[in-house]
């Protein structure tokens, strides 16, 4: 039975959803090398703590809670500093991280302070034997790695969606803990955050998301995807590899092995065929609807609901019928 330690992302004094996936992540390790806790450390301004009892609910046995003014912002030497040290003192078998811009950059300077090994980037974790293996993308998503660690601590970045935050009250004991160093002492720190695409869904906190792909033929018809999610209200536009490579859309809404992993309650492909790197990024999405005129396009193979016809009639009649519903009530 080994303990397995795990990272929390937060940010504007809230938990961000990758980091109640890392924690669902460090759970299901934990749950395959015997039933050991889960160890979360939560940092951020006075007030985070509150975020604590969220940890709890999706696997979290003890959360560890750093309280300082002077992580209101991400500081990355003090956060590496405090890892490192609650990793090392915890003995843990492995330590997981978010896949995401702030993890990329947290978690290789915690596995250099340990001096530990890191997979990064994450699609899939399973437990075989005495090796954590980790599968993910490699030369550009044509092939599939698989990494396996027999080393401890394993540090391991996650990706967006990959392992779907799920429920699994524990204890969540919440204990406070000191920063490793000092946040104000840094030699890099924040000055300003800039919100990018202001209004726009993040895809990876998107309820409801409509891809389109090649199917739609060109780029200006992408209006169609944005109206009908639009009709939605809280829907995110994605697209595919394809589409992104031509233009038609920026590589931040791709989705994929190469792009984000997604996993919403509902996912709307348009016009989108199903390569297998498209699906690896979305295939874990809890409700799939399908809208293609080749009815042996592979999307069909993951579908709950699909609709054989022209997307240029379906989609518009689709958001049609959205709108009402909504407007109903």
């Amino acid at each position: 039975m080994a303990n397995v330690f795990a990272f929390v992302e937060s940010r504007g004094g809230d938990v961000r959803k990758a980091g109640l996936e890392a924690v669902s992540a460090a759970r299901q390790i934990a749950d395959q090398t015997g039933g050991g806790e889960v160890h979360a450390l939560l940092a951020g301004a006075p007030g985070i703590a509150a975020q604590a009892s969220r940890l709890a609910e999706v696997g979290a046995d003890v959360v560890y809670v750093v309280e300082h003014a002077g992580l209101a912002q991400y500081d990355a030497e003090s956060l590496a500093a405090t890892a490192a040290e609650r990793i090392r003192a915890g003995g843990y078998r492995a330590a997981v991280f978010s896949a995401t811009a702030q993890g990329k950059d947290l978690s290789p300077r915690v596995a250099a302070k340990l001096r530990a090994p890191l997979a990064p980037d994450a699609t899939a974790i399973a437990v075989e034997g005495d090796a954590i293996v980790v599968r993910h993308p490699m030369y550009t998503g044509k092939v599939i790695g698989a990494l396996a660690i027999t080393a401890s601590p394993a540090l391991l970045s996650v990706r967006l969606g990959a392992v779907p935050a799920q429920p699994n009250a524990k204890a969540g004991r919440v204990e406070t803990i000191q920063p490793a160093a000092d946040p104000g002492a840094s030699k890099v720190r924040v000055v300003e955050l800039r919100e990018g695409n202001k209004g726009k869904i993040d895809l990876g906190e998107a309820a409801v998301i409509v891809a389109g792909g090649r199917g739609l033929k060109a780029p200006e018809n992408f209006k169609l995807v944005e109206e009908l999610a639009d009709s939605f209200g809280n829907a995110a536009v994605g697209a595919t590899r394809a589409v992104t490579d031509e233009g038609w859309r920026p590589h931040s809404d791709q989705i994929g092995q190469t792009g984000r992993v997604v996993s919403p309650e509902l996912y709307v492909a348009v016009g989108i065929s199903g390569a297998i790197q498209h699906l690896a990024g979305m295939r874990t999405s809890k409700t799939i609807v399908a809208i293609n005129k080749d009815k042996e396009a592979p999307i069909f193979k993951v579908a709950d609901y699909g609709i054989v016809g022209d997307v240029f009639e379906i989609v518009p009649a689709l958001t049609q019928a959205v709108r009402a519903a909504k407007a109903a009530h």
